[in-house]
């Protein structure tokens, strides 16, 4: 069993840059591939980035790539999710995911949730 919890969003305006914190408490965090998610209103959950047990190998949707990175400290049990040059449609609730090695872009391949961290952006 691994215990999720997000951190640090917030409000911030058009162009501004927020960080999300993910601790991880449980089983062995780096036996995890760790990914971030978001859920904006009336729509479903979207991939948003990857990250393998290392940090070695990371991965973007379109949406987000060259503007977003993620990154984990498996020293801290913590993943990270940098976001800078924030836009409206990032508006939304952002939640961290652990899966098994191997897992991408599918929310079914992940075991275990937190419970989300909203994420407003102001145009």
């Amino acid at each position: 069993q691994v215990q999720l919890a997000e951190s640090g969003g917030g409000l911030v305006q058009t162009g501004g840059s927020l960080r999300l914190s993910c601790s991880a408490s449980g089983r062995t965090f780096s036996d995890y591939t760790m990914a971030w998610f978001r859920q904006a209103p009336g729509k479903e959950r979207i991939w948003v980035a990857t990250v393998n047990w290392s940090g070695g190998h990371t991965y973007y949707s379109e949406s987000v790539r060259g503007r977003f990175t993620i990154s984990r400290d498996n020293t801290k049990n913590t993943v990270y999710l940098q976001m800078n040059r924030l836009k409206p449609e990032d508006t939304a609730v952002y939640y961290c995911a652990a899966g098994p090695a191997g897992s991408s872009s599918w929310s079914d391949e992940y075991d275990y949730w937190g419970q989300g961290t909203q994420v407003t952006i102001s145009s």
